[in-house]
């Protein structure tokens, strides 16, 4: 567990443990580094596992600016040089997508070797021929208020549907615990930035190999979405986890770690 400070004074919370060739996890809108409790055991036994709390985030600096997916991917290139890691492995959950599709729009793919995508589409919002977003302006806007009004109810009602599965009491109790650290000016800023974000127009630059992980049950991302990535990446894989819903890595963690590092492995 460290803190690495970048050029403006922010500190990134990380954790980096393991050997080898480097793995980063980088979670979702309003979530931590904490949600991949499942996978640093594991991928450290053979690879040098990282996770980060993303500006903002869980036991990151809350700052008052820099709420965009661009500058979380600035952020995420300064973190990667800073540490000097090569032939990394980039795994985004949710908003982690966009901050990968952004990294690899601004910086190019050199010393990435693959990524992983977990849930999530090339855009969230309903553009008009996109009709597979999961907000429209009024269900965005809505959502907004309520960050303002009634942060920690907000989170109590949207937590269970990331599951398809009933979630334990003290499941829900950490991750209410991990959302609530985000201050609602901050909640409400990343989530209509990540929201209106459109990574279509740039889905075939990509060129290293893509692994899409994706939840069957479609209370929040619907299976289209992976779909539709599966077409429009070059080189990416589409792998359906039928007993989960936005979280597979948590939801089947022994087969994601195994899909995941089968993929890894055969990148070498």
């Amino acid at each position: 567990m460290a803190l690495m400070k970048l050029e403006d004074g922010v500190e990134l919370y990380y954790e980096d443990v393991g050997m080898g060739s480097p793995i980063i996890f980088i979670h979702g809108v309003w979530m931590s580094s904490r949600f991949f409790k499942k996978q640093l055991p594991y991928f450290r036994q053979k690879y040098r596992a990282i996770s980060l709390d993303l500006r903002g985030h869980g036991q990151s600096t809350h700052s008052d600016s820099g709420h965009t997916v661009a500058t979380y991917a600035k952020d995420l290139r300064q973190f990667i040089q800073k540490l000097d890691l090569r032939d990394v492995t980039l795994v985004g959950w949710s908003m982690g997508a966009f901050v990968i599709w952004e990294y690899i729009h601004q910086f190019g793919e050199e010393g990435l070797k693959g990524t992983v995508i977990v849930d999530e589409l090339a855009s969230d919002f309903k553009w008009p021929d996109f009709e597979i977003g999961a907000f429209d302006l009024p269900a965005l806007t809505g959502m907004m208020q309520q960050i303002q009004t009634d942060q920690r109810g907000l989170l109590k009602g949207f937590l269970p549907l990331m599951f398809k599965d009933e979630v334990p009491d003290e499941e829900l109790e950490w991750m209410l615990e991990e959302t609530t650290k985000l201050p609602a000016s901050i909640a409400s800023a990343i989530l209509f930035d990540q929201s209106i974000v459109d990574c279509r127009p740039y889905l075939n630059e990509i060129s290293i190999p893509t692994l899409l992980c994706f939840g069957k049950e479609e209370k929040l991302i619907p299976i289209a979405a992976g779909e539709h990535l599966n077409k429009e990446i070059p080189h990416s894989k589409l792998e359906i986890f039928t007993n989960s819903c936005h979280c597979p890595f948590l939801e089947e963690p022994e087969r994601f770690n195994k899909v995941v590092e089968e993929f890894v492995r055969s990148l070498s």
